[in-house]
């Protein structure tokens, strides 16, 4: 790109913070680090459009982990690291909250609902027995039991016969969520640059980085990398991309289902949104298949959707799918995010186990106390 003198100057000369991702956890960073040095110039660089990750096309659950997650993660974490996990994405979600407001994001607390299908009774069975027993672990954050019983009332077809019901779930309208927190950033005088990859940086301990980009070229005081899913293009990080394929339909007349809706250990999900169901997941079919950035969808993920749709969530209901999107999320073999300092003068808040919503502002907040 050439660049005119007023271009490099208004835009890309003495800046103190730039951060890569205009996401839950960049924006929020940028927040933040605005919060602590008022007068900082702050640019964020977005590849996309859009944020091109997660942060507009993921499905809005206000969540912490249904209860057959938690007792996977028990699996391969302490009961206090599940306990810190759970209590960071309560914590993140107030934050959320408190930093744009219920109305703004829409949060509306339907309660969550975790569903077994007919052939998952063994698993079943392992909730009912542990349920109490996470209830109790739990109680230390919530003062209440999270987790009971509850029967059929939706009428989906082919599950078992009661749902795992979880009080304090709740939903939120990702599109508004980041709309505002776009909009707030932009109040605070921080500059968002959009369709800008950053292909290399050099880090040297003359106190400042060189960021090389698909467009241009500048330096930067401190440089903060915020693409979870993208974040191995960047960094030596034990971050895998996952792509998350996601659906919904056309409007339906009279539609009864509300609330956050969990299956097969959350490797599928789906909700209500203006009168239509949102349905995603499916990953655990081809999981190296969906190890990747690409954003697209596969007939095989999707028509497992659309069967899941007319056999389970809508067995009696006749609907139309209006459109098809996918997602990258930033997972590895531990749950807890990637929080750090990389070099002289790098940073980096990554990995977020697809929880972004739950944990991006908290995550932001972090990457921007560590400068």
């Amino acid at each position: 790109m050439n660049l005119s003198y007023w271009e490099h100057k208004s835009y890309l000369s003495n800046v103190d913070f730039t951060i890569v991702g205009s996401g839950i956890v960049g924006l929020n960073c940028a927040l933040a680090l605005k919060n602590k040095y008022p007068k900082s110039k702050i640019l964020v660089l977005e590849r996309g459009m859009l944020p091109q990750g997660a942060s507009t096309k993921n499905a809005g659950f206000a969540c912490f982990g249904s209860l057959s997650e938690i007792l996977d993660d028990l699996n391969s974490h302490s009961e206090d690291e599940v306990i810190q996990l759970v209590k960071k994405r309560v914590n993140g979600l107030k934050l959320l909250r408190e930093t744009l407001g219920d109305a703004t994001i829409d949060f509306q607390k339907h309660g969550g609902f975790e569903l077994f299908t007919n052939t998952d009774l063994e698993l079943y069975q392992e909730c009912l027995d542990k349920m109490n027993g996470i209830n109790t672990i739990l109680r230390t954050i919530f003062d209440a039991d999270v987790f009971s019983t509850s029967s059929n009332k939706f009428n989906f077809q082919n599950i078992q016969e009661h749902y795992i019901y979880n009080q304090f779930e709740g939903q939120i309208d990702t599109g508004k969520m980041m709309l505002a927190l776009t909009q707030l950033a932009q109040r605070q005088g921080i500059t968002i640059l959009n369709n800008v990859k950053v292909e290399a940086y050099t880090s040297s301990s003359s106190s400042v980085v060189n960021v090389k980009t698909n467009h241009f070229e500048f330096e930067t005081s401190k440089l903060l990398i915020a693409t979870n899913g993208f974040a191995s293009q960047l960094l030596e990080a034990p971050v895998l991309p996952a792509r998350a394929q996601v659906l919904i339909t056309k409007p339906i007349a009279n539609l009864h289902i509300k609330g956050t809706f969990h299956l097969d250990k959350g490797y599928y999900y789906f909700r209500n949104i203006d009168n239509r169901i949102l349905f995603g997941g499916g990953r655990n079919l081809d999981i190296e298949g969906e190890t990747t950035t690409e954003m697209l969808q596969t007939p095989l993920v999707q028509n497992t959707l659309e069967t899941l749709l007319k056999e389970t969530i809508l067995p009696h209901t006749s609907f139309e799918i209006e459109q098809r999107w996918s997602g990258i999320m930033g997972v590895g073999v531990q749950k807890k995010a990637i929080v750090k300092q990389v070099s002289d003068n790098v940073f980096c808040g990554v990995r977020l186990g697809g929880m972004g919503v739950a944990i991006g502002s908290l995550i932001g907040k972090e990457l921007a106390d560590l400068i």
